[in-house]
C-alpha cells in the first residue's frame, strides 16, 4: 500500500544530497518529493539511521539548499549484477522534517528544475 502523500520525481544526474553523521555521506539523489528524498552513497562505516540535517546541491553549483531537517525511513544495500564493482552502495530514503517557507519554496524550485519525470 502506497503511504506517500506527495508524488516522487526522478532526479537529473548531477544532483546530490549530503548528510554529516560523523562521516560525510554524499550521494546522487535518486528521487525527491515535497516530503522527502532517496539517495545512493558509498558505504563508509554505519548505515544512516536517525534524524539529521541534509544538504541538497547540484554539481554545476546552480543550486544549494542547506540544513534541511531529515529523518531516515530506510537504508539498505543496493544489489549489483556487476562482479567487478568492489564498493558497497547503499540507498537511504527519508522524510523531511518541519520546513520553513523558504525551504519549502526551494524544494519546489528544485523539483520544477532538476527532475525528469514521476518515479
Amino acid at each position: 500500500m502506497e503511504r506517500r502523500i506527495h508524488p516522487r520525481f526522478r532526479v537529473q544526474k548531477g544532483a546530490y544530497a549530503a548528510i554529516n553523521d560523523g562521516f560525510y555521506k554524499i550521494g546522487q539523489i535518486q528521487n525527491i518529493s515535497k516530503s522527502g528524498l532517496a539517495f545512493k552513497y558509498m558505504e563508509r562505516g554505519e548505515k544512516v539511521e536517525g534524524t539529521y540535517r541534509v544538504d541538497i546541491f547540484s554539481s554545476d553549483n546552480d543550486f544549494f539548499l542547506k540544513n534541511i531537517p531529515f529523518r531516515t525511513i530506510s537504508d539498505f544495500f543496493e544489489e549489483t549484477e556487476n562482479p567487478f564493482i568492489t564498493v558497497s552502495i547503499r540507498q537511504c530514503g527519508g522524510k523531511f522534517g518541519e520546513l520553513t517557507p523558504g525551504q519549502r519554496s526551494q524544494i519546489n524550485y528544485f523539483i520544477e528544475n532538476y527532475t525528469l519525470a514521476k518515479a
